[in-house]
C-alpha cells in the first residue's frame, strides 16, 4: 500500500476572515468550536477529495498536506538521513492522531500522520 495525502491544512493570519471566505467561496462547512479553535473543514464533495483543517498561525500564509504513514518516527529519521529537517516533532493528539511536520530538502513542508 502507498501513504495518502489524507489531509490538508490552510494557515491564517486571521481564522476567522479565511473560515468566511472558504465558506463563501466553496460551501465548505467549517466547525472550529473545539478547545484548539482548529477549524475542521468538509468539502462536502460526496466521498471524493480529502478533508482538511483551517489553522491559525503566525507562520501563515501557507499550505500543507498530511501524508498517512504506518511509522511516523521512522519516516522522521529517513527524512533527516535524506537532508530534510523536521520542524514540528512527533506529537500525539490522544485518541485522534499522531502527526509531525518537516521540511524537505528544497524548503517545502510537508506533514506526516498516523490516526490512533
Amino acid at each position: 500500500m502507498g501513504n495518502p495525502v489524507v489531509h490538508f491544512e490552510i494557515h491564517a493570519t486571521n481564522r476567522k476572515e479565511l473560515k468566511g471566505f472558504y465558506q463563501d467561496l466553496f460551501g465548505w462547512k467549517i466547525k472550529d468550536n473545539n478547545p484548539l479553535g482548529y477549524g475542521l473543514v468538509d468539502t462536502d464533495a460526496d466521498k471524493q477529495g480529502i478533508g482538511g483543517g483551517l489553522f491559525e498561525s503566525e507562520h501563515a500564509p501557507g499550505v500543507l498536506v498530511y501524508v498517512e504513514v504506518d511509522d511516523p518516527e521512522e519516516y522522521l529519521e529517513r527524512i533527516e538521513d535524506m537532508g530534510g529537517e523536521v520542524v514540528v516533532p512527533l506529537t500525539n493528539i490522544p485518541g485522534m492522531v499522531s502527526f509531525a511536520v518537516f521540511q524537505d530538502p528544497q524548503g517545502n513542508k510537508v506533514g506526516l500522520v498516523k490516526t490512533s
